[in-house]
């Protein structure tokens, strides 16, 4: 079984994610209205904590990843700053009669180097929200998320991945003791009977040179495709089926292509020696 190389956080300095943008939630019942709907456990969620989940469609597929901060009587999500407007109206249409507002908060900005530790990994450091424009834009942050192997918004997509497909059972992103929450009864299914076909890994190109087609394969056959990419290193979404199969060294295009199990991955993963 073939692991990552053990990775070490980096102490960035406070930087924000241009890429992410903050939704908030004021008023009674935030806590317990966000608890009803996402994958995650906030119910009790205290001034200073940040978590992070879903929001499913019903047939259990995510449509927003996010994460929230508890801030006293108010939650802020973070979220994709592209799928901002979609999250906010699908927000107010399952809020129904409840009285608390949900508002675009155009003023602030999400930030890694303070705030909470991630939830999905301690070695991703620490995020919180800033007010807009007081720190420079990130720079080595996802070139580290993806040596982590560790997903976001632009690798996860909007109804493309089941939560078990992008991890979530491994780093908390879904309570599976909670009661009902959209999507759950496909969650649950999948959890019981161990039905993830398919994980995104961390990937490693032998260069630095763009891959002329982003599936990934065996030889001929189509085990997976590239997510995201930043020089050497990237996300696939490989079927772990066809992986543990493989006879020959991955590809994609004509560039060799090596993945790799995640230290902190605990479900059991075969990868050959042609593909690590």
């Amino acid at each position: 079984m073939v692991h990552t190389p053990m990775a070490t956080a980096i102490p960035f300095n406070v930087q924000s994610l241009p890429d992410r943008a903050v939704i908030g939630l004021s008023g009674d019942g935030i806590l317990s209205f966000l608890h009803n709907i996402l994958t995650c456990n906030i119910e009790n969620l205290d001034a200073r904590a940040l978590a992070y989940g879903a929001l499913l469609s019903p047939q259990g597929k995510i449509l927003h990843d996010l994460f929230v901060h508890g801030v006293g009587n108010e939650a802020l999500i973070d979220c994709d700053a592209a799928a901002r407007d979609d999250l906010v109206q699908k927000l107010k249409l399952y809020r129904l009669r409840a009285k608390f507002e949900i508002v675009q908060r155009n003023d602030l900005a999400v930030v890694i180097g303070q705030g909470g530790v991630d939830p999905r990994n301690a070695l991703m450091g620490r995020r919180g929200i800033s007010p807009t424009g007081d720190h420079s834009a990130a720079t080595g942050y996802q070139t580290h998320r993806f040596a982590l192997g560790i997903a976001d918004s632009a690798e996860i997509g909007v109804g493309k991945l089941f939560p078990h497909e992008a991890n979530f059972d491994q780093f908390g992103g879904v309570d599976f003791k909670k009661g009902c929450y959209i999507g759950q009864e496909v969650v649950s299914r999948m959890q019981h009977r161990a039905t993830a076909r398919s994980r995104i890994l961390p990937a490693m190109f032998e260069n630095d040179q763009p891959t002329d087609e982003n599936f990934i394969r065996a030889g001929e056959t189509v085990i997976g495709e590239i997510l995201g990419r930043e020089g050497t290193r990237g996300l696939g979404l490989l079927r772990l089926d066809r992986l543990a199969e493989a006879h020959v060294p991955l590809t994609a295009g004509s560039q060799r292509v090596r993945v790799a199990k995640p230290n902190w991955m605990m479900v059991e993963i075969l990868i050959p020696a042609v593909a690590a």
